[in-house]
């Protein structure tokens, strides 16, 4: 076959119509727009264990499960928010944005890609069957502690092939994120005149790769201790269940961070667009994101200053912790130097992206508080946990999903959402996720242990408020689901302009909207005032004026 042949069979038409085009497809934004979709359907479904969760502690005593089901919910609700509900949400974005955003037709592996994606609904389904089994869904936490996550029963081994799924498909995304950055971008495009987003997701890919076969390892060596006799873990036979901790926190700090830096890629994508201004210290937010990702390798045994760690260990890794704050702090104040005397309107992915800077310090705070040992003893798996970690989970790395959402979705499907329908969901998801989240601190600082179906009298107050906030936050996302389905993708709403926002910059606002099919078959050629990095073109530094 000639080579223009081949080229007008795979680049000249559109996608194949009906349901073949996305079990089929190759193509990034295809495969980014069923990644998007996936998360949504697992964060509605995380959500909805989470209301199990804030029912049962709506009072004292036990109202609707038993102590049993209600470990399970604590367990499968943060596998799947974590696993199901943000990782694939960021790397939906990574699908979409990358390509375009580094000016290539697509993804350097496609068929790889596919095959990450379509793993991820079987390994949902395995984890998901878990409910039905003799002995109920894995009811140890996300951690997966033993001894007591060798007591589960049936779930056991669908649990860890589960796991090992997720594993492969998040593995398979982060070589193909790496190899496209790397070898595909623009060719004046240095490395340092990447949008920030490109750069935290190539730095999240990295740690990715380095992390998950830790989880893998850890995960299989309990395989092995429940079935073929061996006792890495068991106490009885020599083991040590400490040594489980150290394994799986080595995977599970740096998994954190995979949690939160492409967030910090979309604020400082979404900042300067509203700012209308550049952004402030290009490259110091480079260096302090890799410096975030280097330091996460080593504090991973601050989750475990009350297992009788050696004196030195517990100094080593609260220093080691504090320093975090550090590069943290430098990316929050160059955001907010980048707002200062900035031309800023507040469309909704600033409101999302300005929440996610003010909620996501007080997490910030409250995890330098944890790192201190001699009070972590206090703290230690007390709600004062839970609501540090949902305050950088929730505020920080959904709210930044949201924004990236509402801030790409015009370039994506053609159509503006409803900004008045933004506005409303921005507002009420800041109220009540405050609402669900502060009382935690109060309840853990008196005493109350976290994974627990019921709690003495003293705790009632601040868990009613706790849970009427986190019914009336779940309800208001369907503010937004509809927004996103009526508004955008059943175009509903208003056409897109190209830009779509005023200040926004970047190789992506240089292609229709909706973006076509197939962009930059030929690689583009780069116009200093589209590029993000410090050694862009002087000149740009501001644009005056109102978002289209």
């Amino acid at each position: 076959m000639s080579h223009a042949a081949t080229h007008d069979e795979h680049h000249d038409h559109g996608p194949e119509a009906g349901i073949m085009r996305w079990i089929k497809t190759t193509n990034h934004k295809d495969l980014g727009t069923l990644y998007l979709w996936f998360s949504m359907i697992m964060f509605f479904i995380g959500g909805l264990m989470s209301l199990v969760i804030r029912a049962e502690l709506f009072e004292p005593g036990l109202q609707f499960v038993q102590p049993e089901f209600f470990n399970q919910m604590t367990t499968m609700h943060a596998l799947v928010m974590i696993f199901g509900g943000v990782m694939p949400a960021f790397v939906g974005l990574a699908n979409w944005m990358i390509p375009m955003m580094v000016g290539c037709s697509d993804l350097a592996l496609p068929r790889v890609n596919n095959w990450g994606f379509w793993i991820l609904p079987f390994a949902f389904g395995l984890l998901l069957s878990t409910l039905f089994m003799d002995g109920g869904a894995p009811a140890a936490g996300w951690t997966m502690y033993p001894p007591l996550v060798l007591q589960t029963g049936d779930a056991f081994p669908f649990l860890i092939f589960a796991i090992h799924l997720m594993g492969i498909s998040s593995i398979t995304g982060a070589i193909n994120v790496i190899v496209t950055i790397l070898n595909m971008r623009a060719p004046q495009m240095t490395l340092l005149k990447m949008p920030l987003f490109v750069w935290s997701w190539l730095i999240t890919a990295y740690l990715l790769l380095a992390v998950m076969p830790v989880l893998a390892g850890a995960v299989t060596m309990l395989l092995t201790d429940k079935y073929f006799g061996t006792s890495f873990f068991t106490a009885a036979g020599g083991g040590d269940p400490v040594m489980f901790q150290h394994i799986f926190w080595f995977f599970g700090h740096p998994e954190v961070y995979i949690l939160i830096l492409p967030a910090f890629g979309i604020v400082s994508t979404i900042i300067p667009t509203f700012a209308r201004k550049r952004l402030f210290g290009y490259d110091s937010m480079v260096y302090a994101m890799a410096s975030i990702a280097f330091l996460s390798f080593i504090v991973w045994a601050h989750h475990m200053f009350t297992v009788g760690m050696p004196l030195a260990a517990e100094l080593f890794f609260m220093f080691a912790t504090m320093l975090i704050a550090v590069p943290t702090g430098v990316k929050v104040f160059n955001w907010i130097a980048t707002m200062w005397r900035g031309s800023m309107t507040f469309e909704t992915p600033m409101l999302f992206a300005l929440g996610f800077v003010f909620l996501f310090t007080i997490g910030g705070f409250s995890g330098l508080m944890l790192a201190i040992a001699p009070v972590d003893f206090q703290y230690h798996d007390s709600y004062f946990v839970v609501a540090h970690f949902h305050y950088v989970l929730v505020p920080g790395a959904v709210f930044s999903i949201i924004a990236a959402i509402y801030y790409w979705i015009p370039k994506w499907t053609g159509h503006m959402y409803n900004e008045r329908l933004g506005q409303i969901h921005f507002w009420l998801s800041a109220i009540f996720i405050n609402v669900t989240f502060f009382p935690q601190h109060f309840a853990g600082l008196a005493g109350m242990p976290r994974r627990i179906p019921d709690y003495a009298t003293q705790f009632t107050d601040w868990n009613v408020i706790s849970s009427v906030g986190a019914f009336v936050y779940f309800v208001v996302q369907f503010v937004w689901a509809y927004n996103m389905i009526v508004n955008c993708i059943m175009k509903k709403g208003e056409p897109a302009t190209s830009r779509v926002w005023e200040g926004a910059h970047g190789l992506e606002w240089t292609v229709p909207s909706p973006a076509p099919y197939h962009t930059f078959e030929e690689p583009p050629v780069l116009d200093e005032s589209e590029v993000q990095g410090a050694h862009a073109d002087e000149h740009q530094h501001e644009v005056q004026g109102k978002p289209a």
